[in-house]
């Protein structure tokens, strides 16, 4: 039996974390290097078993603890705010929000939120690029910004970009939604 769109209930808090590839991807590298060292120093005989072993041993564990951390680290989406999860958690209103876009660093993409106050948050997840592929990224950013069109509320209104003279520089190309100076 299918249910129609109109009677779905939505959720109270949604949440976008980054995925287990994105997690293990940046410390792969450093497993190898490491790992291949030391295989190759017990090959040439320089190492003990137990070495090697003990060595693969603390590297599997940090890369579990690493697995583990990182888990936290992304977005969560709720009635009035927006819940980003980084080293700090940082909660930002609804209403407080200007844009919702996506930009390119250093050849990843990620969602970026703009607020009134002119800061701008770069959120850690959802993001894909070249290694770090999110085959959903762009239907994640989509729900993000329907959310906030949903929830900002009927009293909310745009920052009036900051004025310049007709041969005056433009605004900064940082944050275009930086209130008036």
């Amino acid at each position: 039996m299918e249910r129609s769109q109109a009677g779905a209930v939505p959720p109270k808090a949604l949440r976008y974390r980054s995925t287990r590839l994105q997690r293990v991807l940046p410390v792969l590298p450093l497993l190898g290097v490491v790992m291949g060292t030391r295989i190759w120093e017990w090959v040439a005989g320089a190492l003990s078993g137990a070495e090697v072993a003990k060595t693969s041993g603390t590297w599997a564990a940090l890369l579990f603890v690493l697995l583990i951390t990182n888990r936290r680290f992304g977005v969560t989406l709720t009635q009035s705010t927006a819940i980003v999860h980084n080293l700090r958690r940082r909660t930002i209103q609804w209403d407080d929000v200007q844009a919702i876009r996506i930009e390119a660093v250093l050849g990843n993409r990620t969602v970026v939120i703009y607020e009134a106050g002119g800061r701008r948050t770069s959120l850690r997840a959802p993001l894909t690029g070249f290694l770090f592929w999110d085959r959903e990224f762009e239907e994640k950013f989509h729900t993000i910004g329907r959310w906030w069109l949903d929830h900002r509320g009927p009293d909310w209104v745009p920052v009036p970009p900051p004025e310049s003279w007709w041969n005056a520089p433009s605004a900064p190309n940082r944050n275009p939604f930086a209130p008036p100076a």
